[in-house]
């Protein structure tokens, strides 16, 4: 694997964090634990900065947007080099390769077009099933691939969705340069089913058998699949559903026995270059929708068994950050990271330097810890922490040289960055300290 310069090597270690065996978390999803970017975790913060330890790992796993995921002791990660795509354990702790597979993939999807100098290689996330030990991929070409991780990643199946289902190139939308970066949302598993946005005309959601591939259902709605990050689990009116950003917008799909794949809701939120990125956030039956370009707006949507009603939107948008709903704020990190009422939509405070790439996670000890731009770490209070004012605890600047757009990873005490370069580092600050920046 190729290495990093050595000048960065110092920041790369793992945290250790106090009381680890009380409140310890996987990682196996898409946004976390509970898919929603809030770990029972703590962030390490102590009345002396930003614990540090004196181990360090980093590795270059490939190109890709992928993000990593933690269960137990190791760390799933995919990435793309010499025209394929690869799948790789790692030891959580040492960063040492345990096993990998790979597959023969392009470094876009095949009908790919438009800003292939932002991304390359896989962008969707692995999804793991503490159930089956079964890791599920998919890559920017549509290969949805189950491998047995008990097995050192045998293939179980694998299915490809552009062959099976002739699928169509994203549609041009308005004035706005076409679109198509392939396959980005990460699978979800519910019960025996995987679910997938295929972007199918048999339907734009579709499950599978998760230890066949067998298709089980398609979603009533039909339509693209959007570039978004991830699809979201929720439960309406006792019903369970799930969320997510297609090309047409915000789609609640029904998961109930006899109603599989109803539509439940629809809400349109077209957005220019197809780029509805962010995953719904759900908090009960309410779910944030949010998107720059055209809409530069987050809007806060009450979902019924009869649709969807609009509570309120403001002019405060994530382009590619999905919002945490955590106490009654909201928060995320595009360009500046914003706090705001949950209630009512307006700003409570926003502060920071984080640019276009951004990932948060809201730590058990109301910190947030920030992951943008090209590699900036960041440690930030909530509002249960500071209600007024956005107050920075302490960063680290400039830690990689392309977009971080891969999710940050928080797992038993150690914290996982990437780039969209495939290097990947379990990290620590460097000094530790305040910074103590209020904005």
């Amino acid at each position: 694997m190729k290495k990093f310069p050595a000048r960065l090597a110092i920041v790369f270690c793992h945290l250790i964090f106090p009381d680890i065996g009380v409140f310890s978390d996987d990682w196996p999803h898409w946004r976390g634990p509970n898919r929603n970017d809030i770990t029972s975790e703590s962030s390490g913060w102590t009345a002396d900065g930003w614990r540090s330890a004196e181990s360090a790992w980093k590795q270059n796993v490939g190109e890709g947007s992928t993000s990593p995921i933690v269960v137990g002791d190791r760390l799933f990660v995919m990435g793309w080099r010499d025209e394929k795509d690869f799948v790789y354990c790692l030891d959580a702790k040492s960063g040492r390769e345990v096993w990998s597979v790979s597959y023969k993939c392009p470094q876009y999807g095949r009908l790919a077009t438009g800003d292939e100098g932002l991304y390359s290689g896989p962008t969707s996330t692995p999804e793991f099933d503490e159930t089956t030990g079964f890791l599920y991929t998919l890559s920017c070409d549509g290969d949805l691939i189950c491998w047995d991780t008990n097995h050192r990643g045998k293939r179980v199946w694998s299915v490809n969705l552009y062959d099976s289902y002739s699928i169509h190139r994203r549609p041009k939308v308005g004035r706005s340069g076409q679109r198509d970066y392939g396959y980005t949302t990460a699978p979800l598993v519910h019960g025996d089913w995987v679910i997938v946005e295929a972007g199918a005309d048999e339907g734009t959601l579709l499950a599978l058998d998760k230890t066949t591939g067998k298709q089980i259902w398609q979603s009533e709605a039909k339509g693209p699949a959007g570039h978004t990050g991830g699809v979201a689990p929720m439960i309406v009116e006792g019903v369970p559903c799930v969320a997510v950003m297609t090309f047409q917008g915000l789609l609640v799909t029904r998961l109930d026995a006899g109603h599989e794949g109803r539509t439940v809701a629809q809400y349109a939120w077209i957005t220019d270059f197809v780029n509805n990125i962010a995953t719904p956030a759900v908090h009960e039956n309410y779910v944030l929708i949010t998107s720059a370009y055209n809409h530069q707006a987050i809007c806060k949507l009450e979902i019924t068994m009869g649709g969807a009603r609009k509570i309120w939107e403001q002019p405060f948008p994530s382009k590619v950050c999905s919002p945490i709903i955590h106490n009654g704020h909201i928060y995320f990190a595009w360009q500046r990271m914003r706090c705001l009422d949950f209630e009512t939509g307006e700003q409570k405070w926003e502060g920071g330097d984080f640019s276009d790439a951004g990932s948060c996670i809201v730590t058990s000890d109301n910190r947030i810890i920030v992951w943008g731009g090209r590699g900036r770490l960041a440690l930030v209070d909530t509002a249960d922490q500071s209600p007024d004012s956005y107050h920075e605890s302490a960063s680290i600047d400039n830690m990689f040289s392309t977009d971080v757009w891969p999710h940050v990873a928080l797992a038993h005490g150690r914290l996982f960055c990437k780039d969209r370069d495939g290097n990947l580092a379990c990290i620590a600050q460097r000094i530790v300290g305040r910074t103590e920046q209020t904005q």
